[in-house]
């Protein structure tokens, strides 16, 4: 039976992805700041929630550990963050490493920890969330989409790293998710901006929502499962249309379409 590591499991993609995976016969441990909001989940059987902040290396080291000494990790799914939007002179220097501090640097602690362990048996699998944000910036989304840019650079330069020991590193990438996501976000406008805001919004059609977790779940199942060399997966009706018109235009004519609109 293959054990998959899930951080951010509490609400959303994290816990529609420990109840798939469970489903589908894996061990699962879901791990989340506040285990009292896993507490369905530990009713379910071959399924272990621990508590973790993946902004602290102490608790990530000691958690690893312990859960290696239970037994192997096939596959780790960092999937802990959040968002953060508005301008970026509107946003303090406390939210804004705190956010890289919980979606990048999170990211990147937990997949170290488990990297010599990978290495000894001689395979593993990291997948991480990033987003359309990731792909390409999202307007009033500025250090929102620099946390997930940095994950998918980061990504394909582990990429060549990870292989030479037949470890695997993938993103999946969602747009929309109807989840609890948007309520949990951080957003902070002025007025100035708000028109601005606003009109940006309306040309992302962000009041519609695509993708529920379960759905973007069975993606995070594929790349897990589908023993392909794919470096990223684009999950989500939304993200798939707006990422085809930025290739299709290219990134230069595609902002200044966007600014125009915005800017009308």
């Amino acid at each position: 039976m293959k054990t998959i590591f899930i951080t951010g499991a509490s609400t959303g993609l994290g816990k529609a992805t420990a109840v798939l995976f469970q489903s589908r016969g894996w061990k699962v441990v879901a791990t989340m700041r506040d285990v009292q909001k896993g507490a369905d989940l530990a009713e379910l059987d071959h399924v272990t929630v621990l508590p973790l902040d993946v902004t602290d290396p102490i608790q990530i080291e000691k958690t690893v550990a312990s859960v290696l000494a239970q037994g192997s990790i096939d596959v780790v799914f960092n999937n802990a963050g959040y968002g953060l939007g508005g301008p970026l002179e509107n946003l303090t220097d406390a939210e804004i490493v705190r956010l890289f501090d919980t979606n990048m640097l999170g990211t990147i602690r937990v997949t170290k920890a488990f990297i010599p362990a990978f290495k000894i048996r001689g395979q593993g699998m990291f997948i991480s969330t990033t987003s359309m944000a990731g792909l390409m910036a999202v307007p009033f989304n500025s250090i929102y989409n620099a946390s997930k840019f940095a994950i998918e650079g980061w990504t394909e330069g582990m990429y060549q790293e990870l292989r030479l020991f037949n470890i695997g590193i993938k993103t999946v990438a969602p747009g929309i998710i109807k989840s609890s996501f948007g309520e949990n976000a951080i957003w902070s406008v002025a007025d100035e901006y708000k028109e601005g805001f606003e009109k940006s919004m309306a040309a992302f059609d962000f009041q519609s929502y695509f993708s529920t977790p379960e759905m973007i779940a069975e993606i995070v199942y594929e790349a897990a499962t589908d023993e392909k060399n794919q470096l990223r997966y684009i999950a989500g009706e939304d993200v798939n249309r707006h990422f085809a018109q930025y290739q299709e235009l290219g990134r230069q004519a595609y902002v200044d379409q966007l600014a125009e609109k915005i800017a009308k």
